[in-house]
């Protein structure tokens, strides 16, 4: 029996699960997986699926697919909409919703999948399709490398992703080179003396501290990186005190820094560094601020040699107008892990969500930033028909291209 797509679509978007968290999501992928025949493995780097599809002698071919939800309420008034609930690692209950589109993901590599079974006579060599957890936390792909899934499996000779994205339904977008840039998540904590909301002089207060930091962060961007290239400064969460009386001993700030190439990071990291520190001796705390590192990304790179082939088999699948270079995404990925640790060639790929009519609409009112939701919005909903046929086709094209 066919795998029905767009009710698995709907399932997988009113449960979405958070990072590491993903066992309903991996329970119906492994039983979908193992209905289509493949071998499937469970619980790699604690909640991720693998199918292995051999068919013969030729390449070995990895398709990749996140599964993980982000802690976001759903706002985009779907009749599926999520309104399921989690537990963030600090134990607080959050919102969950698939923000980012990875219950496309799963679903279109799952139709990829039993579009590849059926059509095995076509085609020779073996498919390792990885269900990831954790992307969200960039952390899945080296749990998964951790728990030995590049020793289990056959060594790629390519390994091939795909992710849904704010353009029209239809396009299909990538470039050599840089796709996504490199990231690190960081945790500042400023160390202040806390008292007594009436007595600020007898303080050290990490509050002021924070928002100085905040405001000088900012100037990395604008003022000390050259106007031609990129790099992004976000700090994303603050944290401090618990009563409007009390002037708290510490604050914590979470920041996302992004940046093309690892020359690129040094420099921001050293600015960062230097910033937080200076802000903190300027405001006389008596001990130095404390700054962890949460995750690294590197930069998802294509092959060029690779992209340029898979270029024009979309191009003979799709029509040149629907192939299209989205430029370098500030996003950051973690599937490049798997080709970094294998040694095999990465081609990462973006394809449109969003309705032509209102991109069109969009587009010509200069309100794309406003009106197109994009990936992690609250609002962002792909329509399902056709971003699932098309994201099932540049799968399906993007295997058999590399296969023999």
């Amino acid at each position: 029996m066919a795998i029905d797509l767009e009710a698995l679509y709907i399932d997988l978007h009113r449960h979405p699960e958070l990072s590491f968290q993903e066992t309903r999501t991996a329970g119906i992928v492994a039983a979908q997986v193992s209905g289509l025949g493949l071998e499937v493995e469970e619980s790699v780097g604690r909640t991720g699926v693998v199918g292995l599809l051999r068919n013969g002698d030729g390449p070995v071919v990895w398709l990749r697919a996140d599964m993980d939800g982000l802690p976001v309420e759903e706002q985009t008034g779907l009749d599926y909409a999520s309104i399921a609930k989690g537990t963030d690692p600090a134990g607080t209950e959050v919102p969950v919703m698939h923000a980012c589109g990875h219950d496309m993901h799963v679903t279109c590599l799952l139709g990829a999948l039993e579009i590849l079974v059926a059509d095995r006579d076509a085609w020779s060599g073996t498919v390792v399709a990885v269900f990831q957890p954790a992307e969200e936390y960039g952390a899945g792909s080296k749990a998964m490398i951790a728990d030995g899934v590049l020793d289990r499996y056959p060594t790629p000779d390519i390994v091939l992703g795909q992710h849904v994205t704010p353009l029209p339904v239809g396009q299909v977008g990538m470039r050599p080179g840089t796709q996504m840039s490199a990231s690190d998540g960081i945790t500042v904590t400023l160390h202040g003396r806390g008292g007594h909301g009436s007595r600020p002089h007898s303080t050290v207060d990490p509050i002021v501290m924070a928002a100085a930091t905040i405001m000088r962060l900012q100037t990395i961007v604008s003022r000390e990186t050259d106007p031609r290239d990129v790099a992004v400064v976000t700090v994303g969460s603050i944290h401090a005190g618990l009563k409007n009386n009390i002037i708290p001993a510490e604050a914590v700030l979470e920041l996302s820094l992004r940046y093309p190439n690892d020359e690129a990071r040094e420099r921001v990291l050293e600015k960062v560094e230097r910033i937080v520190h200076a802000e903190a001796a300027a405001s006389g705390a008596a001990q130095a601020p404390t700054i962890t590192t949460d995750h690294v990304l590197p930069p998802t790179i294509n092959d060029a040699t690779a992209t340029a082939r898979l270029q024009s088999a979309f191009r003979a699948a799709f029509g040149d107008e629907d192939v299209v270079d989205p430029g370098m995404y500030t996003g950051s990925e973690d599937v490049s892990w798997f080709a970094r640790e294998s040694g095999a060639p990465l081609v990462f790929w973006f394809w449109g969500g969003v309705d032509p009519d209102a991109y069109a609409a969009a587009l010509a009112a200069g309100t794309i930033e406003r009106d197109i939701p994009t990936n992690h919005s609250p609002f962002f909903a792909p329509v399902m028909a056709p971003t699932i046929t098309r994201g099932v086709e540049a799968m399906v094209t993007a295997a058999r291209e590399f296969l023999d």
